[in-house]
């Protein structure tokens, strides 16, 4: 069987444009290494990002990755567990910078909330003086959606998974894998922070590096509810919406004086709520091409240290710690690379995948068949 598109990575990159080209009607394969979802893409929050993401396409990427969300998930069986974010703000120069977020374009549909409005809705502590509510995020448990995703694909769109294989060499319109020859017409190969193999001289060229992160599972020793996930100060000094603002200047040089190492480990706070009630947390960020099996209980504790700045949880605990890695730049939140005509190549550098794939997928479709019918 020839099929028109051989997807190469079955993370939530190669989901998403498996997804984009069978809804175009296109026969598709998804190859992939492993036997099942192993990688960034259910190691992560499963939050769905939209505000705080760079100005420009970026963040349009999410707002529209956002939309597919929400159409597929109840087709898929995915919970969507929260909606909306809540960024809680400790510092005078915090509030400055959401206010001059919420003047932004990116800002619509956003509000500014009380700390009496924050106390109604989250255990906050002393320290927290205002928020943001925006509305638009969706918050999935990655580990489980991501196999549920790719269930769907297969009984609902006709997508045929080969797991377990390596893809070791594309000349179209033949594959090879280490389980024998693919064909297909067209090619998406999503290799994730894999550098090493297929278009290794074209990835290398671009001096990538890895981020590793630490995520913590926790559990409240009391039930404790999370309307939406949570962020604070740190996310305001990294997430670019807002870290790119003039406003952001003065946050940055106090943020560097109180919470030094923090900022050198790159840690800021993502809380989200899991259906049983715990809680994961995260995260940091250390950049290594090789990076480092050992994950330092210092790092952890700065992200729990910074958990308990702004949330009231006496008595939690942590049930499950790890550690995940995705491909970086400098310079780029995402890059594709047109290998011909029939074969591109797609790589998330920012960590973004899981906000931004969705439409990202839709453009590379573009690109090999022209633009879809509205």
């Amino acid at each position: 069987m020839i099929y028109d598109m051989a997807v190469v990575g079955a993370g939530i990159v190669g989901l998403a444009h498996a997804l984009a080209a069978a809804q175009r009607g296109k026969r598709v394969v998804v190859i992939d290494r492993d036997t099942q979802a192993n990688g960034a893409s259910i190691r992560n929050f499963g939050f769905v990002t939209v505000t705080g993401q760079q100005a420009g396409s970026c963040w349009a990427r999410a707002m529209r990755s956002r939309e597919v969300w929400a159409e597929i998930a109840p087709k898929a069986g995915i919970e969507v567990l929260q909606r909306g974010l809540t960024v809680l703000a400790e510092r005078d120069e915090a509030v400055a910078v959401l206010e001059a977020f919420l003047a932004t374009g990116m800002g619509q549909g956003c509000r500014m909330l009380t700390r009496a409005e924050a106390a109604a809705r989250l255990p906050i502590t002393g320290a927290v003086q205002g928020a943001l509510h925006s509305p638009h995020e969706l918050r999935v448990e990655s580990r489980d959606a991501i196999p549920r995703l790719a269930a769907w694909l297969q009984a609902a769109h006709g997508v045929t998974f080969l797991y377990g294989r390596r893809v070791t060499a594309v000349t179209l319109p033949r594959l090879d894998t280490s389980a024998g020859p693919v064909e297909a017409e067209t090619a998406v190969i999503c290799p994730g922070d894999d550098f090493t193999g297929l278009h290794a001289d074209r990835i290398a060229a671009q001096g990538f590096t890895r981020c590793l992160l630490h995520m913590l599972r926790v559990m409240p020793a009391r039930p404790t509810s999370l309307p939406t996930p949570v962020m604070s100060d740190l996310g305001l000094a990294r997430y670019l919406g807002y870290a790119e603002l003039p406003e952001a200047a003065a946050l940055k040089t106090r943020l560097d004086a109180e919470k030094a190492e923090a900022r050198a480990e790159g840690v800021h706070l993502i809380a989200v709520q899991s259906a049983d009630g715990s809680l994961v947390v995260g995260d940091s960020h250390r950049y290594d091409l090789t990076p480092p099996p050992f994950a330092d209980a210092r790092v952890d504790d700065l992200v729990l240290g910074e958990l308990d700045a702004v949330l009231s949880l006496p008595g939690a605990r942590v049930t499950e710690r790890w550690t995940g890695t995705y491909a970086s730049a400098p310079d780029r939140l995402a890059w594709t690379d047109h290998v011909s005509d029939a074969e591109k190549l797609v790589i998330v550098t920012s960590g973004t995948g899981a906000s931004t794939a969705f439409a990202i997928a839709e453009e590379t479709l573009d690109s090999l068949y022209g633009r879809k019918a509205a």
